[in-house]
């Protein structure tokens, strides 16, 4: 009896943490509407900041502490008025949801930049010595812990229930319109309580850091964790992100010890699931009913440029000359491994792209199909010297069972929560990857995987692995551009622009939504074992959650709704690091800013601008519009 009471006071701490970075969603939600993946980057900045000034440069406690916090809030005030707050106006919440996947991937690549990659450890503000309270052992941090937890909700409650400016804010959540009629400045107080986010998040960071190792990416870690509760919990709920920390602490405390620290992960994970599908609001409501918000259904959708066929025909004839050159004027090694290393990527960006640019369903577990599909491959080869074709073809049809069940368990599901839900998908992915090691190699990974043959034929140098991925990609084009051009196509665009309006046109929106998800996974899965072959080896890392922000990031920067735009992110955020190898460090800062700056100010990719360009000057160019889809499908 006690262990588990140890076990159960060491979750409620643990649920402290989360309920603070939980705390900091549901406050930014409840005025925006908008998920901010950056609270978990505030909580490492702070914790960094304190380590910086207090260890490094001598300063004390209060004070390396107190001037972290504020720094970290007034980043949050310059990236709510800079970023989120102008985005609110013309994105969806799916894609404010992936423009701040992108603003905390530029954090991350800040302080990548800044602090390396190397761990840091703050010391503990009262001794390392635990107190013992009958028989339970309890760390002298538990208790700042607790106690900043205490006193934030305790502030909190009084700042928004006894304040004007508490007031205020209450009135931009519940009617923005009639907030605006009252005088009050709706975009100010939205930066507000984006900062006052940052504020916890940096307080978080803290008091956490004495008792976990910190590093540039455990902000990815955090924000997993805080998403998770609040998720749970109830986003609109500030007593649901509470109740969610908590129960999200005890529930992963209690797995590590008793079935495996494994699978903790995956079992919050598979909890957050049924919470989506049976409560999508979470467990625990706000007291009152929340507006309807519109940016939800559809994704906000520009006008995409098409070429005519003769200019559409000559550019792909001249793109191909180019790609069918390439190996034979690039100097070998490097350059010609990033090339394959694009050309496979954008294999996983095609189907990304089905889904996401022309069915605008949001995809953000896409790398998972990569590791179902990769490990599949690998596995068969390395344990049951299975042809590696074959092993391919296991690998994506085990990723299309995996589509088709992820399908059905979504099919409620709609705009935030379905984005919600993939991200589940792909970190339960993640999970199962690291947990099943007999499988997978766990954190190791899996190694000595073949080169990839078809017959006697091994494809075992870069030249020979480009050519093939070239040769795939060129079959694929041809394929899904006739697809889209059918009425399939057009059925899917028209899904995209109005889903209400789709359905009552008398299209299948569930069979449409279900085979293009289904496309994507099945590219997806080609693309990972592809990606195993060609490396002989594959890790969790390579096919992670990172990998599927990363994929959003290169569809975006790139162009949706185009096929061939991915194509450009994708060559653009690997070719990079290769080229300028002296700023590689310098990747993940320049990703982040890329896709924040693409959904900001190119929301058509670089491939949009680069096809209106053309069209101005060889053709009058044909532009789709939302109302044209919906009429013409």
């Amino acid at each position: 009896m006690t262990e588990f009471i140890q076990i159960t006071v060491g979750g409620v701490l643990v649920g402290a943490i989360y309920a603070l970075i939980a705390l900091g969603f549901s406050l930014v939600y409840r005025v925006t509407n908008v998920i901010n993946l950056t609270q978990g980057a505030f909580c490492i900045l702070g914790a960094l900041c304190s380590y910086q000034l207090e260890v490094e440069y001598g300063w004390g406690l209060p004070a390396a502490a107190g001037v972290s916090i504020v720094a970290v809030t007034v980043l949050g005030l310059l990236l709510g008025a800079g970023a989120l707050v102008p985005g609110l106006s013309r994105l969806s919440n799916a894609n404010m949801l992936m423009m701040t996947a992108g603003m905390l991937t530029l954090l991350e690549g800040l302080m990548l930049v800044v602090w390396g990659s190397q761990p840091y450890a703050l010391p503990p503000f009262m001794g390392m010595e635990p107190v013992h309270i009958f028989g339970v052992s309890i760390p002298t941090q538990g208790f700042w812990i607790i106690g900043t937890t205490g006193a934030i909700i305790t502030v909190l409650w009084y700042l928004l229930s006894r304040t004007t400016f508490g007031k205020a804010l209450r009135a931009c959540a519940e009617n923005p319109a009639a907030a605006t009629l009252m005088g009050i400045n709706v975009s100010r107080m939205q930066v507000f309580s984006i900062a006052l986010a940052a504020m916890i998040g940096a307080i978080a960071g803290v008091v956490t850091a004495p008792t976990t190792s910190i590093q540039f990416d455990t902000g990815r870690l955090f924000t997993i964790s805080g998403f998770i509760a609040v998720a749970i919990g109830g986003i609109s709920s500030f007593p649901g992100a509470i109740a969610g920390g908590l129960l999200l602490g005890v529930v992963t405390q209690l797995a590590t010890a008793y079935v495996s620290s494994l699978f903790s992960g995956a079992i919050a994970l598979v909890l957050l699931l049924v919470v989506l599908i049976w409560r999508p609001n979470g467990l625990i409501r706000a007291g009152a009913q929340r507006r309807q918000d519109v940016r939800d259904e559809p994704r906000v959708w520009k006008h995409v440029t098409r070429l005519q066929p003769r200019v559409r025909t000559v550019m792909a004839l001249i793109g191909l000359a180019i790609a069918i050159a390439l190996p034979f004027v690039v100097p070998q090694g490097g350059i010609m491994s990033s090339l394959v290393i694009a050309g496979i990527l954008f294999i996983a960006l095609i189907g990304l792209d089905v889904v996401m640019g022309y069915a605008g369903q949001v995809n953000l577990g896409q790398a998972g199909f990569m590791a179902i599909g990769g490990y599949t491959a690998g596995y068969l080869a390395t344990q049951y010297e299975v042809a590696p074709v074959w092993g391919t073809l296991a690998g994506m049809g085990f990723s299309l069972v995996a589509a088709l069940i992820l399908s059905f368990i979504t099919l409620r599901l709609r705009g935030l929560y379905l984005a919600l839900a993939t991200l589940a998908f792909g970190l339960l992915m993640d999970s199962c990857a690291v947990g099943l090691a007999d499988i997978t190699g766990g954190p190791s990974g899996l190694v000595g995987i073949p080169s990839f043959s078809i017959g006697s034929f091994e494809f075992d140098s870069p030249v020979a692995m480009y050519f093939l991925v070239l040769g795939i990609i060129v079959a694929l084009l041809l394929l899904l551009g006739g697809l889209i051009r059918s009425s399939f196509g057009r059925a899917l665009q028209a899904i995209r622009t109005d889903q209400m309006a789709a359905a009552a046109l008398g299209i299948n929106v569930v069979r449409c939504k279900l085979i293009a998800l289904s496309i994507s996974a099945v590219l997806a899965s080609l693309a990972g074992s592809l990606y195993a072959f060609f490396f002989h080896f594959l890790s969790p890392d390579m096919v992670g959650t990172s990998r599927s922000l990363e994929l959003v990031a290169m569809l975006v920067i790139g162009g949706e709704g185009t096929l061939v735009g991915a194509l450009f992110g994708a060559v653009l955020l690997t070719m990079l690091p290769t080229v300028f190898q002296p700023l590689a460090q310098w990747k993940t800062f320049a990703s982040g800013g890329l896709l924040v700056l693409s959904f900001l100010y190119m929301p058509e990719g670089i491939f949009g601008s680069f096809a209106r360009w053309v069209a101005a000057r060889f053709n009058k160019p044909t532009t789709i519009s939302s109302s044209s889809v919906v009429r013409h499908a």
